[in-house]
């Protein structure tokens, strides 16, 4: 009898340390605001896989003077090949997948001289597109897709310009409560001058926030993004039974007549809110 009492209490004892100590060491189920820590690599520092050009004034599909291109592990965006003037053939590589909740980051510089005749705004000038439109839907002289733009800007050695701007082709946004219909509102990064390589990420929650980061550090946040009814472009995927409010899209990297250079492009997918949760993973309060 004692026996068994014995191996009953040691067993109650087990049970209590696993009930007390062990979950600390057993998974966690609970609910996470990303799907997981992997991310995934949009681009393979081989060749432009996974991605179709769009250059104004021709075809999606069509890589024009091989303006998009990958060498020694980068994708590079060059005019070596344009003949005569730049005639304001803006243009943009999309990523074939589009996305809705996701953390996207890279690495990105600028290099080299402006193109010829090259507008003077696009001087060390590009951009992250994002809710954007697909390729084939653009018309073919389209200059921008409808779409956010997370403005990449390098400085010219001596004035300040920041980078990671908000621009809106297309498109407006909420910031602080208020209807933006401003194209561009500045960040409040640093300056980067000369040919450093500098990091940005993308934090996007669908329709809700979406914020700007670069090299770590907090600089821009806004939320719902939607469609600009007063746009041609706009009205025309409206007519086509888009959504006004945009939830998701396309991601591209632009061309606008200044050499940049990209690597490092990652995603990560997060979990989308539960009817009743915040874009932070936070009940709404009713």
């Amino acid at each position: 009898m004692k026996f068994y009492l014995s191996v009953m209490l040691n067993q109650l004892v087990m049970v209590l340390v696993v009930y007390l100590f062990g979950s600390a060491s057993l998974p966690c189920h609970c609910a996470e605001t990303t799907t997981s820590d992997e991310w995934i690599q949009l681009f393979n520092g081989r060749d432009l896989e996974g991605w179709t050009p769009k250059v104004r004034g021709h075809a999606a599909g069509e890589n024009f003077g091989d303006t998009f291109r990958v060498e020694n592990g980068i994708l590079k965006v060059s005019y070596d090949q344009y003949q005569g003037p730049f005639q304001e053939r803006f243009g943009h590589l999309f990523y074939d997948q589009p996305f809705s909740h996701y953390v996207l980051r890279l690495e990105y510089r600028f290099v080299g001289e402006q193109v010829p005749s090259g507008p003077g705004w696009a001087v060390r000038n590009s951009g992250i597109m994002i809710h954007g439109q697909t390729p084939e839907s653009m018309e073919q002289g389209q200059d921008f897709p409808a779409s956010i733009e997370v403005q990449l800007l390098g400085g010219d050695g001596k004035h300040s310009r920041h980078t990671s701007n908000l621009c809106t082709p297309g498109t407006h946004v909420i910031m602080g409560d208020k209807l933006i219909k401003r194209h561009c509102t500045s960040s409040s990064s640093p300056t980067y001058h000369g040919h450093r390589w500098v990091s940005v990420q993308v934090e996007v929650h669908g329709n809700g926030k979406i914020r700007h980061f670069v090299e770590g550090q907090l600089v821009l946040e806004y939320e719902q993004s939607q469609l600009d009814e007063s746009d041609p472009s706009a009205q025309r995927l409206l007519q086509q039974g888009q959504s006004k409010r945009l939830s998701g899209g396309t991601i591209s990297l632009q061309s606008e007549s200044h050499p940049v250079e990209f690597r490092k492009i990652e995603l990560r997918q997060l979990k989308k809110p539960t009817h009743g949760e915040t874009t932070s993973g936070h009940a709404v309060k009713k």
